[in-house]
């Protein structure tokens, strides 16, 4: 059924506009005509009323019409759904006022956009050769003191001292470890965001702060409140595990075992803990009689922190270790590493020349201690207690520091 609707406009009120509703009534054949009028607009129909169960048809207007005057949802409501509740006018507004606020959201990750460069070792050491460090080389403790007896038997029988020539090497490095993660600094950020990718094995870069840092091992949203006692030198050190491409399938397989359902453990973490330790081994100078036959520093001690975590993840793989028993390994391997650095070494080498030609390294756990009979029920009972009342278990980053010769921790 085609119906002729006539629109007039009476310009009135602001806008052209009236804000009133009334209505018109003509008389034709002694019968009313009513015209609602809304807004300055007349509504007639050249055709006859209908009525259904008593109530009257809906009105139609053209759509083109209600854009003209831009009211489009006043006149849909005048046109015949008077009955709209007042909360659903609520609603639509509130959900206009979010649907532009979504103009507003940003991306939770920013960095996505322009992911950094990776950094190699070498152009995050040469950052440090060239920044001025001499605040903290002031605080350094690069050898243990002695006195008295202990400086006499270490000068008679102890290890060589390092030559003069490496000590300003040795001297940067005790200062990389006092120094703290700078969010201003590109070099420190970029540092971060390579051990992140490299490990995880994405290609985007991650928010500083944030639960994904506990994925690689951290124990909190900020990494840089876990470089306890070894300060910087402890992203370094990962950084050229990740970096170097012959450490790097080793510290992936680290990083695996971490993850693992029940010999788990977080792999930042204990990689700071082992460059702790090898912090301690150069401070009592036993590694100065390998970095004099190299002539560097830096270099013997990247291999020896690498040695150190290679010695853990065997221990750790094959005695089917867990983190209960984290302190009492870390000890463990700390005091083999102190007594054998030159066997560490070693060790090392040997694992990637095979893992270079293609096959199952060696060594793969340690030497498996000899063979005895069984101990009795009793006798067990009465090894857990003494072994009990000597060592007692504390959090992996939580050692305490080692008391002989006055050695302290950074």
């Amino acid at each position: 059924m085609e119906e002729d609707i006539d629109v007039t406009l009476h310009l009135e009120g602001q806008n052209g506009l009236s804000p009133e509703c009334k209505s018109s009534e003509e008389t034709t054949n002694g019968h009313s005509n009513q015209k609602p009028v809304m807004n300055g607009l007349i509504i007639s129909h050249n055709v006859k009323d209908h009525t259904t169960n008593g109530c009257a048809p809906l009105t139609s207007l053209p759509i083109s019409t209600l854009k003209q005057n831009g009211l489009l949802q006043t006149l849909a409501a005048a046109g015949g759904d008077q009955t709209k509740p007042a909360e659903e006018n609520v609603e639509l507004e509130k959900a206009r006022r979010e649907w532009e606020a979504l103009e507003s959201i940003q991306p939770a990750l920013t960095e996505d956009s322009n992911p950094s460069p990776l950094i190699s070792f070498n152009e995050a050491l040469q950052y440090f050769q060239t920044t001025d460090l001499g605040d903290l080389l002031k605080n350094i403790q690069p050898t243990i003191r002695r006195t008295g007896l202990a400086a006499v038997t270490h000068f008679l029988f102890g290890p060589p001292r390092l030559h003069r020539e490496l000590t300003e090497e040795r001297d940067l490095v005790f200062a990389i470890a006092q120094c703290h993660v700078d969010n201003s600094q590109p070099v420190h950020m970029r540092v971060l965001q390579t051990i992140y990718k490299r490990l995880i094995g994405c290609r985007l870069d991650c928010p500083r702060y944030g639960t994904h840092w506990e994925n690689i091992g951290f124990q909190g949203a900020d990494p840089a409140t876990d470089l306890r006692g070894t300060g910087f030198l402890g992203l370094m050190h990962t950084l050229y595990f990740v970096m170097d491409p012959e450490t790097l399938p080793l510290a992936r397989d680290i990083y695996k075992l971490s993850q693992h359902p029940t010999q788990n453990f977080p792999f930042s973490v204990m990689s700071i803990n082992m460059t702790r330790i090898a912090l301690q081994v150069l401070r009592e100078e036993a590694l100065s009689k390998e970095c004099n036959r190299r002539q560097q520093v830096v270099g013997v001690l990247n291999e020896f922190y690498v040695a150190t975590y290679l010695h853990l993840y065997q221990v750790w793989k094959t005695q089917q270790k867990t983190i209960a028993d984290s302190g009492f390994v870390i000890k463990e391997v700390e005091l083999f590493a102190k007594k054998n650095p030159k066997q560490m070494l070693r060790r090392l080498e040997v694992f990637l020349k095979e893992r270079r030609a293609g096959g199952v390294p060696r060594g793969t756990s340690p030497e498996p201690p000899a063979q005895q009979p069984s101990p009795s029920q009793e006798e067990r009972a009465a090894r857990a207690g003494s072994k009990a009342k000597e060592l007692h278990f504390t959090g992996v980053c939580e050692l305490p520091s080692d008391t002989e010769g006055d050695a302290r921790l950074i």
